[in-house]
């Protein structure tokens, strides 16, 4: 979706993404971590409106995002049901997604009050 979406090749952008970075036209690698407004706003959309169709809907993203803990939480944030990646990421994806439904139980309950 990624590559899809900004239409960036993961394979090509090693030769110019440092610079992009840089010169601040990303704010960090979006094969690492989701970029949140722009490919967010497509996960959020097709979230919502698959979910509309169909309310018991199973969603979830695979892939380098599923160990990246920004992306987690944004990923929790935008309803989707889990994340995947690789074994070696596993620790660090269980702890961001347990942080993120705690950041998410603390803010219900803050709305609540």
């Amino acid at each position: 979706l990624t590559q899809t979406a900004l239409g960036l090749s993961r394979d090509d952008a090693g030769t110019f993404l440092a610079t992009y970075v840089d010169r601040d036209i990303v704010q960090q690698n979006p094969f690492a971590t989701i970029d949140q407004v722009g490919v967010g706003a497509l996960v959020r959309t097709a979230c919502a409106k698959g979910r509309a169709t169909r309310p018991d809907l199973k969603l979830g993203i695979c892939g380098e995002h599923g160990g990246d803990p920004a992306s987690v939480d944004f990923f929790h944030r935008a309803g989707l049901d889990y994340v995947s990646c690789s074994a070696p990421r596993l620790p660090v994806a269980r702890l961001a997604a347990a942080q993120a439904a705690i950041r998410a139980q603390a803010a219900i309950r803050a709305a609540e009050e």
